[in-house]
């Protein structure tokens, strides 16, 4: 496992062989890495240090956040995590768009009753302490697709542990299981749990639509240089309409 559950699993990077820095390739090639900064896509901190990557679904009310489920919840005989903010657009230990308070996190039942990697999915929300702007208003937001098949060409963004900037690379996702997709891209080590994957990302703003998160098989994967997904299908319609309609 080179994912991370939560915060307290970060003492366990050191020993395993995924926590080794992400390593690049050459721009412009399939797999490379890039600096640029989506400001949709961001960190979850917790008691100071960022642990997953998250990023800003649209949605009315515009303050959804879409992770891996196990960014936000134990799993099996678990329970949902508490004092986790979100900074959308994370570099260099600069928070540009400051911290939102992760709120209302809601994850699949059969993530919550089993771990089953087939449900790593989930949802929260995003608000500012008197902020009345919408989080999407500020940082803009990916589209949701769901049961769009597993081939993708993608963009795939993730805040490893041990830097202070996302590692972004393009890709092509498959079928790696019944509901599990694959893609290979080098550096995505602990840490980039929840990370989205883009297709077909506007050139100008890098917002697109979001048809996987870094999760699922082995929390993502015991290989850096290899990511999984939940499949998105009906259970992750089903609860995006459930946070929609929350109010």
């Amino acid at each position: 496992m080179h994912r991370s559950r939560r915060a307290w699993m970060l003492a366990l990077c050191a020993l395993l062989a995924g926590c080794s820095a992400p390593q690049a390739t050459e721009a412009g090639a399939a797999g490379s890495t890039s600096a640029r900064i989506n400001p949709a896509i961001g960190a979850l901190f917790v008691d100071g240090s960022h642990f997953c990557t998250a990023s800003v679904v649209h949605s009315g009310p515009g303050d959804l956040l879409l992770t891996a489920a196990h960014c936000l919840h134990d799993g099996e005989g678990g329970e949902y995590a508490a004092g986790i903010s979100f900074a959308p657009g994370y570099h260099d230990g600069v928070a540009p768009y400051g911290y939102w308070d992760v709120e209302n996190p809601v994850v699949p039942e059969g993530w919550a009753d089993s771990s089953d990697p087939d449900f790593d999915v989930g949802f929260a929300t995003a608000h500012q302490t008197d902020n009345p702007n919408s989080l999407e208003s500020v940082t803009g937001a990916n589209t949701l697709e769901t049961a769009g098949g597993f081939a993708h060409r993608i963009t795939l963004t993730g805040y490893p542990d041990e830097l202070e900037e996302p590692v972004v690379c393009q890709g092509a996702s498959s079928q790696a299981d019944v509901h599990q997709m694959r893609v290979d891209c080098p550096g995505f080590s602990t840490g980039t749990s929840g990370g989205p994957w883009v297709a077909d990302p506007d050139p100008a703003t890098e917002l697109g639509t979001v048809v996987g998160v870094i999760g699922g098989y082995l929390y993502g994967g015991d290989d850096p240089d290899t990511s999984y997904s939940s499949y998105f299908d009906t259970d992750v319609a089903a609860l995006y309409r459930r946070m929609e309609a929350r109010g």
